[in-house]
């Protein structure tokens, strides 16, 4: 199992890119594969094993992928295979976005519960909440969703869940909604940049998706899609993981490849914080004086702080003067990286919720662990500012969101070694 050996106290200089948007590439992937039968080309792609994985499961399906340099060609599946193999749908989440393209475009799907999910608090109730509605009989058999219908008829949906809008189930009913007969309305749609994206890419495909981007969303169905060249957005979580990258290192970098509009959350929290942001044409340019303010904050839904921003901002107020807040409305239990930051010498303490942080002047290097891609994001951050050697392990959690992230950082200053 691999592990990151991180040299802390190096103060990054230079220019950093952004790779293409993760959560945007897997429901676009998707939807190239199944929802028509011309090839497509899809460019901006990062290589990431969740990304592989799907891969997979699409050729399982009867897809050929073939991916190079960040360009995937995409040959679509035969139309004939609608059961997808568990021993790669236990591994991702993601995975549940083949169910509606494959109920509306070969009539039934048989997908095994996505990482272990079982129905409940997880959002995937939403997802066969709203292909039910649509006229989808759903069945759950040891283990797997059984799902049929002889046409999908479009309808009016309610998609919200017990902690806001579900960018999943969006995705998925957007993707089903665009071949079903009639019109079809979500209510309480996510709004994330990626949900527009993937409306993008369907109406460039010959879909009739509007509304993306608000709250409700519209879909009228159509008969056909046609394969396109589509390049995806950039990761605006990577993006703000590298701007935290910049301030915890007191740094002077340069982002490119990063959409000011879809990180306005983010750069108002960092600018009441005192970190310096210059939005330029192509990025943006990141310098921290000496004195940064503590902060409250608050995550939410899209155009809310981002709670995979969470873990990040935290880090970052370990180091800053003063008391610090951070509520975390989304996943109220998404703080195990709480334990990991204090064997490092933060003073974070976690009461329901909310994350109390006492600022510290400096941490120290130790032994510590990913339990989830984001707390592995944020380990990185604070090995890079502590004093000594941290080492990583679980990094394979770091690697299913973040393209090569040891040598993007390593070419801007950072001290660290991907040991085998």
């Amino acid at each position: 199992m691999d592990k990151l050996i991180i040299q802390g106290g190096r103060r990054l200089s230079g220019t950093v890119s952004v790779s293409g948007s993760k959560n945007a590439a897997l429901p676009i992937i998707v939807a190239a594969t199944i929802l028509t039968e011309q090839p497509s080309t899809l460019r901006n792609v990062p290589d990431l094993m969740d990304l592989e994985t799907l891969c997979h499961v699409l050729e399982g399906l009867g897809a050929r992928l073939q991916f190079e340099k960040g360009t995937l060609s995409i040959e679509p599946i035969d139309q004939k295979t609608y059961q997808t193999p568990y021993d790669l749908v236990r591994k991702m989440r993601a995975s549940i976005y083949v169910l509606g393209p494959l109920v509306t475009k070969l009539g039934q799907a048989k997908v095994s519960f996505p990482g272990g999910c079982a129905i409940g608090p997880r959002p995937v109730d939403l997802h066969l909440k709203g292909l039910e509605a649509l006229g989808t009989t759903i069945e759950i058999e040891g283990g797997y969703i059984l799902a049929k219908a002889n046409q999908l008829i479009g309808t009016e949906i309610g998609l919200k869940g017990t902690n806001g809008s579900s960018v999943g189930a969006t995705a998925n009913i957007m993707m089903a909604a665009v071949l079903a007969k009639g019109t079809t309305t979500i209510r309480d749609a996510a709004c994330e940049p990626e949900i527009e994206d993937l409306a993008n890419f369907l109406n460039e495909m010959g879909a009739q998706v509007s509304g993306a981007g608000t709250a409700t969303i519209t879909i009228h169905g159509t008969k056909e899609l046609n394969g396109v060249d589509y390049t995806i957005i950039p990761d605006r979580i990577e993006a703000g993981t590298f701007m935290v990258a910049g301030a915890i290192t007191k740094g002077n970098i340069f982002i490119s490849n990063a959409i000011p509009k879809h990180m306005e959350a983010l750069t108002e929290t960092l600018c009441q914080i005192g970190v310096q942001l210059d939005w330029q044409d192509k990025g943006v340019h990141i310098t921290t004086p000496n004195l940064l303010a503590p902060v409250n904050v608050s995550t939410g839904v899209y155009p809310k702080f981002p709670t995979d921003m969470q873990a990040q901002i935290m880090g970052l107020m370990a180091l800053t003067p003063g008391k610090s807040i951070i509520t975390e409305s989304i996943f109220p239990d998404r703080f195990m990286h709480v334990s990991e930051l204090n064997r490092m010498g933060a003073k974070i303490s976690v009461e329901g919720n909310n994350a109390l942080i006492y600022g510290v002047n400096s941490l120290s290097g130790a032994p510590v662990m990913a339990s989830d891609l984001r707390a592995g994001a944020v380990l990185i951050l604070a090995g890079m500012a502590a004093i000594g050697e941290t080492v990583i392990s679980r990094i394979y959690h770091i690697d299913r969101g973040y393209e090569k992230i040891e040598d993007k950082l390593t070419n801007i200053g950072a001290d660290i070694v991907r040991q085998k």
